[in-house]
């Protein structure tokens, strides 16, 4: 493996998928939202962690308060009683307060404090989703209310197990912020400068999210069309709410470049564990998704060489008749199937004759689909294919 530490061509985007989930991630944070290194987001997390407080609270005794209105502005304050004193509540803490109470949190937005606070006692009361729930609090706000059986993992805790194999993830490990496509070239950057703009270490009141790739060694697994390697290197991304606004997630994949808007390109390999936070959460958490991602960054890059290899060497045909019978018998109607046939020829300038060969123009097909479920389901099934021989 050669470690790179100035630009090199990438290409073949066709031979995986486009991935937008850390895109997406991008263009929604604001600036407050960004981080420049894992240990200001942890340090951040960490923070109001230590200032938030988990009280179990029969749902019938909850007690909320609104001031008479002597403002505009007091037509919309509400207040839930903690011990230390009346907090507000955040936005997300509301919405789950009235799902608890059985209430449409949207119409209640609408109306006055006053009427919100009577509103929901009644239905915390009468009405009620759960007979105790676990509220989730500082000082200053009402970060999260929560079913009695709800396991919280907290995010410093998913945050420390990215560092013991990302370090600080700007490059004191193999794990960094990933580097910048140049569009215009096809070369990959991987020493760009993490920015606001560029950094993909993200935390908001209810949620961290992480993204970090091996991009200074980045493995070859075939050839670009120009005769130059075609190179991939690996990436993953976890995320995860303590206040319930999301599951515990770690995708972990291979990747061809990553655009500025953090969009990933020529992605294969894609594997993700989700964990919900219900009562066992914070075991599982210990069990499985720690566990996960060390054996990911300790893998070795020979399973990918490997299985990319016995994908091409599992011959399935010797002409197109034999190709297009060896796609109908897997379920492709004849259309599809060579409908496929023409995809590989067209774009790799060779006849289908591999698994390899069926498993790219799968996917590359794939991506012509509108509909996101017709989309999986061609994915999987060339995941499919190549399992078989991996």
């Amino acid at each position: 493996m050669n470690v790179h530490t100035s630009p090199y061509r990438v290409g073949n985007f066709e031979q995986g998928e486009m991935r937008g989930d850390v895109s997406r991630q991008w263009f929604a944070r604001p600036a407050d939202e960004r981080f420049l290194s894992l240990d200001d987001l942890s340090a951040c997390v960490h923070t109001r962690a230590a200032a938030s407080v988990e009280a179990r609270v029969a749902t019938k005794t909850i007690e909320l308060f609104a001031p008479e209105p002597k403002s505009v502005e007091d037509a919309h304050k509400l207040y839930v009683a903690q011990p230390a004193g009346l907090v507000p509540f955040t936005h997300w803490s509301f919405s789950q307060v009235a799902t608890l109470a059985k209430a449409p949190a949207g119409f209640l937005r609408e109306l006055p404090a006053q009427m919100v606070a009577d509103v929901l006692t009644y239905r915390l009361r009468f009405a009620r989703e759960a007979e105790q729930i676990k509220l989730y609090s500082t000082p200053e706000e009402l970060r999260a209310a929560t079913g009695p059986d709800y396991g919280r993992i907290y995010d410093h805790e998913v945050v420390a197990a990215v560092q013991q194999i990302a370090g600080n993830g700007t490059g004191d490990t193999n794990w960094k912020v990933p580097g910048v496509l140049n569009w215009r070239t096809h070369m990959y950057d991987p020493e760009a400068p993490v920015t606001t703009d560029s950094t993909t270490l993200y935390a908001s009141d209810r949620d961290v999210f992480i993204f970090l790739v091996d991009d200074r060694n980045p493995i070859e697994v075939g050839k670009l069309p120009d005769g130059s390697p075609d190179l991939m290197f690996r990436g993953f991304y976890v995320q995860n709410s303590e206040v319930g606004s999301r599951a515990l997630k770690l995708a972990a994949f291979y990747l061809r470049a990553v655009c500025m808007n953090r969009n990933l390109w020529g992605v294969e390999g894609f594997e993700e564990v989700s964990i919900r936070h219900t009562r066992l959460a914070p075991s599982r958490f210990i069990e499985e998704i720690r566990p996960a991602l060390q054996s990911f960054a300790n893998g070795s890059d020979n399973k990918l060489i490997e299985g990319v290899q016995a994908a091409k060497d599992a011959k399935i045909a010797d002409n197109d008749e034999e190709a297009l019978a060896w796609l109908q018998n897997r379920g492709l109607s004849s259309k599809r199937a060579k409908d496929l046939i023409a995809i590989v020829e067209r774009d790799e300038q060779h006849p289908v004759r591999s698994v390899w060969d069926a498993a790219q123009g799968m996917t590359r097909m794939s991506q012509d689909v509108l509909h996101q479920d017709a989309r999986l389901d061609l994915e999987l099934e060339a995941k499919r294919w190549l399992d078989k021989v991996a």
